[in-house]
C-alpha cells in the first residue's frame, strides 16, 4: 500500500477520448489530431467530462416504451392475429362449401348428360319427370355452374 503512495502524479496523467466508432480510448499519449476536441473526455490537468450517451450520438434512437404502451401493442397484435385466424377460417369454410357445391353440380351434370330420366318432387310432394325442354334448360344451367367451379 505504501508503494502506491510514492507514484508520481505525472504517471497518472491519462487521456480519455471517443474514437470514430464511439469506443472509449485510454492513453498516456494525446489522441491523434483527427479526433475533434468535443470527443476528448479527459486530459491531464482537467476534470473528466461525462461521456456522451450512445443514444445522444444516434439521433434515430427512441425512448423505451412504457409497460402500458407495450401491453397496448401486444393486445393490438393479438387482436390482429385473431382477426387473421377468423378470416382464414371463414375462407376455409367458404372453400369447403364451394367444393361441395361443385361436386354436386358435376354429379347432376353427369346425370343429365347420361340421358337417364330425372325425377323431381313438386310442391305437393308428387314425383314428376323432367320434359326435354326442362332437361335442356337444367343442362345449360348445370354447365354454367360447372364453369364457375374450374
Amino acid at each position: 500500500m505504501s508503494v502506491a503512495l510514492f507514484i508520481p502524479v505525472a504517471a497518472l496523467a491519462q487521456y480519455v477520448w471517443l474514437d470514430e466508432k464511439g469506443v472509449k480510448q485510454y492513453s498516456d499519449m494525446p489522441p491523434p489530431p483527427s479526433v475533434p476536441t468535443a470527443r476528448i473526455l479527459k486530459q491531464p490537468g482537467e476534470r473528466a467530462r461525462p461521456a456522451p450517451d450512445s443514444t445522444a450520438l444516434d439521433s434515430n434512437a427512441t425512448a423505451p416504451k412504457s409497460l402500458a404502451e407495450q401491453n397496448a401493442e401486444f393486445k393490438k397484435r393479438r387482436m390482429e392475429q385473431a382477426e387473421k385466424e377468423k378470416k382464414a377460417a371463414e375462407e376455409a369454410r367458404l372453400a369447403a362449401e364451394k367444393s361441395k357445391h361443385c361436386e354436386r353440380t358435376r354429379s347432376y351434370l353427369r346425370a343429365l348428360e347420361s340421358g337417364e330420366r330425372i325425377a323431381q318432387t313438386d310442391s305437393s310432394g308428387d314425383r314428376t319427370f323432367l320434359s326435354d325442354e326442362q332437361r335442356e334448360r337444367e343442362l345449360r344451367e348445370a354447365r354454367k355452374l360447372a364453369q364457375d367451379c374450374k
